[in-house]
């Protein structure tokens, strides 16, 4: 190998090897980043001027790995959701009408980007997912004679009800207060072909009275701990409740909470100062 192409092959590593810091940087971030910072803290790591920075994040951004935000007139470099996403180990969100292409125990969510909060860009979605796919594996949801019923507190974009019947619960229902939310609920229902499987009402969750194997909630913590005594109403024995949307110094209080009101955690886990946790009836 001449040194022409050591140098080159030696270039093209150095290139890969910031990618990966530029993402691995962003990804653990737990606020968002300016194009400035995110140089800064590279700058300390690698040897690199101002311009092969943003070559790097401009194809970043051109692969859909990263995208521009901006509030308040401050841009940031955030992780790009506008392409198929696996936020669990086998649910994968994708924008609708992308292609791809499933694995054997994939489950694939078409979402349609909306108002609605639920898209997969937030940690307490993904947490929440998470908790699902763990409340399917570990707790005994599943096993049950009877049908079992899933309800979403909350449902935004329908993403936890879709995700809940796709891993396996017969039949779920989704609330929310939001008009907007349910009609995009309702649309992404559509999207999944799951209209006959899932529900979507303006119920408010303490007229509902009825049994459920699985109950999900991406709410703050206030909610959570006021709903938990009627969560524990209508969570049926052996059913499980997952919760989301809870900053890691608020989790013992409502672990006390629904140990109090007969649930055990079989699940917890932290993303970028949010948690999320499994209880079982």
């Amino acid at each position: 190998m001449s040194v022409s192409e050591k140098n080159q092959k030696s270039a093209v590593a150095h290139c890969h090897a910031i990618r990966r810091e530029v993402l691995s940087c962003v990804n653990a971030s737990k606020k968002k980043l300016t194009p400035g910072a995110l140089e800064r803290a590279l700058s300390e790591r690698f040897l690199m001027d101002r311009q092969e920075f943003k070559t790097v994040v401009r194809s970043l951004v051109s692969d859909r790995e990263l995208i521009y935000t901006y509030h308040f007139g401050c841009s940031f470099l955030e992780k790009s959701f506008n392409k198929p996403s696996r936020i669990s180990h086998r649910v994968v969100l994708k924008p609708h009408g992308m292609f791809y292409r499933p694995g054997s125990q994939d489950v694939v969510i078409d979402i349609q980007q909306g108002a609605a909060f639920g898209s997969g860009d937030h940690p307490t979605t993904r947490l929440a997912v998470k908790g699902i796919e763990n409340a399917m594996l570990e707790t005994r949801c599943l096993k049950k004679e009877n049908g079992t019923k899933a309800l979403d507190i909350g449902t935004g974009s329908g993403v936890l009800a879709m995700a809940a019947v796709l891993l396996g619960i017969k039949t779920a229902k989704g609330i929310d207060i939001d008009p907007c939310a349910r009609a995009e609920a309702r649309k992404n229902i559509q999207l999944n072909h799951l209209e006959h499987r899932i529900a979507i009402h303006d119920h408010n969750i303490q007229d509902i009275h009825e049994k459920f194997t699985l109950i999900t909630a991406n709410l703050r913590y206030p909610t959570l701990k006021k709903l938990c005594s009627h969560m524990a109403h209508i969570t049926e024995k052996d059913g499980a409740v997952v919760v989301s949307g809870i900053k890691p110094d608020e989790v013992s209080d409502l672990l006390n909470e629904f140990t109090q009101n007969r649930f055990k955690c079989v699940w917890k886990s932290f993303e970028k100062d949010w948690a999320g946790m499994v209880f079982v009836r």
